[in-house]
């Protein structure tokens, strides 16, 4: 799969695979949401219930190649 999706803190976060180059700056940021995998790429942690909004959309602006895309509840695009 390429692309990984969840919800967030009433946010949908969307992980593109196919985009990310592993810089880490999303872990960084929000080590309880994202993690590496074994590629070097980006996946969701286990538990991402204590994440919040801010740091979510802290996190996926900092990603130098925009692999990480953020949605509202209505679906409109807040990133990037």
């Amino acid at each position: 799969m390429d692309i990984e999706e969840r919800q967030v803190a009433g946010l949908m976060v969307k992980i593109d695979r196919l985009i990310c180059v592993g810089f880490e700056t999303c872990v960084e940021v929000a080590p309880d949401l994202f993690q590496m995998d074994e590629e070097g790429i980006a996946i969701f942690t286990s538990d991402t219930n204590e994440v919040d909004k801010e740091t979510v959309l802290e996190a996926c602006k900092e990603c130098p190649v925009d692999a990480l895309v953020v949605l509202d509840a209505s679906g409109n695009q807040l990133h990037p």
